[in-house]
């Protein structure tokens, strides 16, 4: 068995032209060019990797998922959180001591992707105060060089499935109308799922931001049961 390499792929047929046998026979298969055919592909199996969804392959970085290491942040990640969100707009920047408080006094409810000793992705979050059956999402992190190989959803599985042993039966989050990574990204958790996802506004732009930001929208999904 080898792995297949897929490199040039720009249009529906050139993913689709491997065939069930094809992914039979093969431990992983490689793509180093997103196409719906790819996308379409990998949502159905987990051994075909893509690396990047940018089409200049002088700019692509590869990294296959199994390479991250997944865990909990550490105290030693605040400021590391902190540029890596600097680096993620439109995400709110916070001051390096949020992120500090977020990478130690949350630590256990949030989640690092880590390669070659560098933070990659992050997923902060607490418990609702009074409700310590749902997970509340901060912020989805993914850096730049990182996108393009469902990081962000499997960060947010990963880290469902550590606190799901505590008793988390619910997550919410908060979204802007404008942010459609984010609502496709929490769609698609919701449907893996088989969850219910319900919609209501959390902060007002005129009334709790003063016009100063835009609408945040309450995501709940659940029960969500854990796999």
């Amino acid at each position: 068995m080898c792995d297949i390499v897929c490199a040039e792929y720009g249009s529906v047929g050139g993913a689709l032209c491997l065939t069930h046998a094809d992914v039979l026979k093969s431990p992983r298969i490689t793509i180093f060019q997103l196409c719906s055919g790819a996308e379409l592909l990998a949502y159905f199996t987990d051994i075909i990797k893509v690396l990047t969804d940018i089409a200049d392959t002088t700019t692509l970085v590869a990294l296959d998922p199994v390479a991250f290491q997944f865990r909990h942040l550490a105290p030693t990640d605040g400021m590391a959180l902190h540029r890596l969100v600097s680096d993620c707009p439109p995400l709110d920047p916070n001051s390096s001591y949020c992120n500090l408080l977020q990478a130690s006094h949350f630590s256990s409810t949030s989640l690092a992707a880590v390669y070659d000793n560098e933070l990659l992705g992050s997923v902060t979050g607490y418990l609702v105060p009074d409700r310590p059956d749902t997970l509340f999402v901060w912020q989805v992190a993914v850096h730049p060089k990182a996108r393009g190989k469902r990081l962000a959803r499997t960060m947010l599985t990963n880290l469902f499935a550590r606190v799901a042993s505590r008793g988390v039966r619910f997550i919410e989050t908060s979204i802007t109308s404008e942010n459609s990574a984010s609502w496709r990204l929490f769609t698609g958790f919701a449907a893996e799922y088989g969850a219910e996802m319900q919609r209501s506004v959390m902060f007002d732009q005129s009334l709790h931001f003063q016009g100063a930001h835009d609408t945040e929208h309450l995501v709940r999904i659940g029960p969500v049961e854990s796999k």
